[in-house]
């Protein structure tokens, strides 16, 4: 006890960490806030609520289902918040409930703005004669003939309903007073949001029903001779984790394929459903789905925000989105004279920053190696990538050419493990090597290697990045890489690709930082650094910006970090277990998440070092699954004015008024905003791309190779 009669607390108590769901639905509740911003453009604030609503759904499916799983099992195992797996549902319970009301609250706040642009959301019985008999002509020749009304009964039991599709539930009544239960299904194949022709708005604007309400409106003509009492809309979210057993497998694809399967047959995790003061169906449905009371959500509203995805991008309504923006030419290629990607890379190492700056220089990197008579062979590892990859296309005509291309392709990449198949097995048909992941570990690095015969000899030229190979989503996250043919990183490249491809022993890096073989040590040896040189009286400071914060033992050492005085700043996305401001504890430390227009994605490590300063940037989060069961890369940034550049992207991040929140003591936030000297990170390094690429340097498109075909310009755009 300390003298005013408190208890001190130890840093080695669970009161110093948070819960790691609690802090994920924390990070969700963020991302909600955005759409009542007022920053932010209507179409905009909606299609943040469909990133809640989606965001719900990839929680209850893996993280919820987990929890459930060791519910029953009888684990009582408490995490570092003291927490065991059933009080931890009985907390998500209560503070998704708070996010769901809050979800629908805004909803319609939101429908009455899009009203007043003239954007209106409908019921059936509200329609104009003329509009209803549009609709009821659009039911009889379109939806009727869809839709397959399924009777539960003695003879038809319960169907399958597959995860977070929507369906009707409707309660029957016979002449003779007995009841029946069918379900209707709402087909996923029409038209969710269903707009009335123009012909038929007389008001101006535009008009929209939902299908849901429609089926509704006209259900009795599927049970001619019944009555309705009730017709609820409800909708499943199943476990959707795989169960995939790696010890076990004589082969790893087969084994996903198989679990992939097994997927869409999950236990129910989570029921919505509209609300009814007749309970009937509502327990039907428990009972039936197996759920209990807590995992039921009453919502008064249309379930499933992720429709909303499709709806902001609305024709001739641009004036309520973003601005449009064009990725710029990379800084980097400004900076230099000199004609051709490979020669641009000998002449210096090149920093790209994502979005704000263009993906096509990597995409460029793999199509000009493809291309180029004088490369040997390309190794690349591959995470996740869109079905129609511009560099799954180069990687394919790079092996037709007859070059040696290796690719690992990670199978197990949460939800695009039918995807990552597809193209793993187009690439082996263009007579590509391709690994379909590790067992017992996930491969999440970003690494390319390009082997080129060149007068002086072979040059390895390397890209390692913090982001997925992934065009699509290069234009939506932060992200940033480095391309270099500095000899250390290509030898440790090519150990690397043997490391991934056989037999070999992890060798002495030169450069490579590499889970789960050697970050978790190297994190804690450059932390420990810091606090010798605090120790010594030096200067000692951090500045750490990654997507989560988790590792606890990685959290023990910030903590003692803090306590022997080093100066540690945080930009951390999303979990963060970390408590930070807790007197003796870890009042050096500050936390900060940004939520903008982009996904704050990048992985960037400064360390100050007595002056001397480090930075590195990294595939791998701070969590124990990036560095215990993940092959993940980190490496240095070795040109100073990369090194400088990327310290002041940190200290932009760090000083944003606009879009960040700021983590109090107790694991709850406080958004900053600041009325005057407004400052937001990420229209600043938009404005700054902007301003780079205003000096009339030939666009990154004009300086393309020849090797893109017609018709891709689109890219580009």
């Amino acid at each position: 006890m300390t003298n005013e009669g408190k208890e001190e607390l130890p840093v080695i108590d669970h009161r110093c960490f948070l819960n790691r769901e609690l802090s994920w639905l924390s990070f969700n509740e963020r991302v909600l806030e955005e759409a009542v911003d007022s920053s932010n453009p209507l179409l905009e604030k909606l299609n943040f609520l469909a990133i809640t609503g989606s965001n719900l759904d990839e929680f209850f499916m893996i993280r919820v289902a987990g929890l459930m799983h060791q519910r029953a099992g009888g684990i009582e195992r408490r995490d570092n918040a003291d927490m065991t797996p059933a009080e931890q549902l009985q907390a998500i319970g209560k503070s998704c409930s708070r996010l769901v009301a809050r979800q629908y609250a805004y909803w319609e706040e939101l429908k009455h703005r899009l009203r007043e642009e003239g954007l209106r959301f409908q019921r059936p019985q509200d329609l104009q004669a003329e509009q209803l008999r549009w609709l009821a002509d659009y039911f009889e020749r379109t939806i009727f003939p869809v839709v397959t009304p399924l009777a539960v009964d003695a003879s038809h039991p319960f169907p399958f309903l597959q995860s977070r599709s929507l369906n009707l539930a409707v309660l029957l009544t016979a002449d003779d007073g007995s009841t029946r239960v069918a379900i209707l299904p709402v087909p996923s194949v029409l038209p969710r949001i269903l707009e009335i022709p123009s012909d038929y708005v007389y008001e101006g604007g535009r008009e929209f029903v939902w299908l849901e309400d429609v089926l509704r409106y006209w259900a009795e003509d599927f049970f001619r001779g019944y009555r309705i009492l009730v017709a609820q809309a409800f909708r499943v979210t199943r476990d959707s984790d795989l169960d995939i057993d790696e010890e076990g497998a004589e082969d790893l694809l087969a084994e996903v394929e198989k679990s992939l399967k097994m997927r869409r047959r999950g236990a129910a995790v989570r029921m919505e459903i509209e609300p009814h003061e007749d309970k009937r169906l509502r327990e039907f449905l428990a009972a039936e789905l197996h759920l209990g009371e807590d995992d039921i959500y009453t919502i008064d509203g249309p379930l499933d925000m992720t429709q909303f995805f499709g709806f902001t991008g609305i024709d001739g309504y641009e004036h309520l989105r973003y601005p449009p923006f064009r990725p710029q030419t990379p800084y980097a290629l400004l900076q230099t004279e000199t004609e051709g990607l490979f020669a641009q890379i000998r002449e210096r190492d090149l920093f790209v920053h994502l979005p704000y700056e263009s993906f096509d220089i990597v995409e460029r990197f793999v199509g000009d190696a493809a291309a180029d008579p004088a490369v040997l062979a390309i190794k690349q590892t591959l995470y996740r990538v869109s079905s129609d990859s511009p560099i799954v296309r180069s990687l394919a005509m790079a092996a037709e050419n007859g070059k040696q291309v290796t690719v690992l392709m990670e199978v197990k990449a949460r939800f695009d493990e039918e995807n990552n198949i597809l193209m793993g097995r187009r690439l082996e048909q263009a007579g590509a090597h391709v690994i379909y992941g590790l067992k017992g570990v996930k491969t999440h690095s970003k690494c390319t290697l390009v082997i080129r015969r060149e007068a002086d000899g072979i040059r390895r030229y390397v890209h390692v990045g913090t982001g997925n190979y992934n065009g699509k989503t290069a234009k939506l996250y932060t992200d940033c890489g480095i391309f270099t043919c500095n000899d250390q990183f290509g030898i440790d490249a090519s150990n690397f690709f043997n490391l991934l491809s056989g037999y070999s022993d992890p060798p002495e890096w030169n450069k490579f930082i590499v889970a789960p073989m050697d970050l978790r040590r190297r994190s804690m040896e450059l932390i420990d650094r810091e606090i010798q040189h605090a120790r010594r009286g030096e200067p000692a400071a951090m500045k750490l910006k990654m997507n989560s914060l988790l590792d606890k033992e990685i959290i023990l050492k910030l903590y003692e970090a803090s306590q022997a005085g080093v100066s540690i700043d945080c930009v951390v996305r999303g979990i963060c277990v970390l408590k930070p401001g807790i007197p003796g504890v870890s009042e050096n430390i500050r936390v900060r998440s940004i939520i903008g227009r982009f996904l704050e994605h990048s992985r960037i490590f400064w360390f100050l070092n007595g002056g001397r300063d480090e930075v590195y940037i990294s595939s791998a989060d701070w969590m124990p699954r990036n560095l215990n069961d993940r092959v993940e890369l980190m490496i240095p940034v070795e040109e100073e004015r990369h090194r400088e550049r990327l310290l002041r992207m940190l200290d932009t991040e760090l000083a944003d008024n606009q879009k960040a929140h700021r983590m109090n003591p107790d694991g709850t936030y406080t958004k900053t905003k600041a009325e005057t000297d407004r400052l937001s990170a990420q229209q600043a390094f938009l404005t700054l791309a902007k301003e780079r690429n205003a000096g009339g340097k030939p666009t990154l498109r004009q300086r393309m190779t020849p090797f893109y075909r017609d018709g891709e310009e689109e890219r580009f755009d």
